[in-house]
């Protein structure tokens, strides 16, 4: 590990440090003003429906705090260390404004929580992220790495100033079934459930449904994989920041631990089903990987054109031209 990626992990582990030790602080200087159960759900109107021990709270909070300290500080990047500190500011907000709402209540029903007071933890969670932003400077930027794309490396022969494009949909029938059931459950739980848990099958649907089906484009402007149904949001790596694309065969459970937007050290990407997938290499040494058909053409497409854009010193001679699985159509040509 190096001097950057250590200051880097060290300061995306700072705000999770230092939301840790405000909670018992808080706690030990409000115990004798805090009933020995603490009041710890609330639904819409505010009034308290769950209760759990004082050091069980602790104990809790805790625990997420440190869940969450541990997998940014596992998979931060640079240009994202603004998310490690508006997470922990938000989540150690809101856990400060939880404890607050026990304040000199002797029965736990009494305490209120109103869902505006979210958005005073957004409002220190946003605080915390842009000092997480400004603090990114101090982390030194990767060195870009030249281009080299391998001699044996699938290429497609395109004439100087020809253009081409290449575009599949790609899709996952059991994780659209999962995801439609998420949405389906968020009506239905707050029947059971304090009101809260109602976002855990938004959060796990919503995204689940827009990436159970994707489009995928390999261009003059690089790799995109967008949502099949809507533009936004999109995951694109610029063709300025390739060094070469290749395929190869996908575990998602060995490589990536299942299905999904999934991200590990070094690599990241979509990963719909197993089998072939296109991948991607980026100057900064990370892989992205999109399991998708046909990927021997996309890839073939982005390395001529990751050549043609400028190779730098080393980069291989281009071979012959490689086509993609049989009776796949060609690149589309503008």
């Amino acid at each position: 590990m190096n001097r950057a990626t250590t200051r880097l992990r060290l300061l995306a582990a700072l705000p999770f440090l230092l939301a840790l030790a405000v909670g018992p602080l808080l706690f030990a200087l409000w115990r004798d003003r805090l009933p020995d159960r603490l009041a710890t759900h609330f639904d819409l109107d505010g009034r308290a429906d769950g209760f759990t021990a004082a050091a069980g709270y602790l104990v809790i909070g805790s625990a997420l705090l440190l869940a969450l300290g541990v997998g940014w500080t596992l998979f931060v990047r640079r240009r994202a260390l603004w998310g490690a500190w508006a997470t922990a500011g938000f989540t150690g907000g809101l856990l400060a404004l939880q404890l607050r709402a026990n304040l000199d209540v002797t029965d736990p029903a009494e305490a209120r929580l109103r869902i505006a007071v979210l958005t005073v933890a957004l409002a220190i969670g946003a605080l915390a992220g842009a000092v997480g932003w400004a603090l990114a400077r101090l982390v030194p930027a990767e060195p870009a790495r030249e281009v080299s794309v391998p001699a044996d490396a699938p290429r497609l022969d395109l004439a100087a100033g020809e253009r081409a494009g290449w575009a599949r949909t790609a899709g996952s029938l059991p994780m659209t079934l999962l995801g439609a059931a998420f949405l389906l459950a968020v009506p239905v739980v707050p029947f059971f459930a304090p009101w809260p848990y109602a976002l855990i099958p938004l959060a796990v649907g919503l995204p689940g449904t827009a990436l159970s089906r994707v489009r995928v484009t390999a261009d003059r402007r690089g790799l995109t994989v967008r949502p099949a149904l809507v533009a936004r949001p999109r995951l694109r790596v610029p063709l300025d920041d390739l060094t070469g694309a290749t395929t190869r065969d996908v575990d998602p459970i060995a490589e990536f631990g299942g299905w999904g937007y999934r991200v590990r050290p070094g690599s990241s990407g979509v990963i719909l089903r197993s089998g072939r997938a296109l991948a991607v290499r980026r100057r900064d040494g990370r892989e992205f990987v999109v399991t998708v058909d046909d990927a021997t053409t996309a890839a073939g497409l982005l390395n001529a054109l990751v050549e043609r854009a400028g190779p730098g010193p080393g980069t291989s001679t281009p071979g012959t031209s490689a086509p993609g699985a049989p009776g796949a159509p060609a690149p589309r040509k503008d």
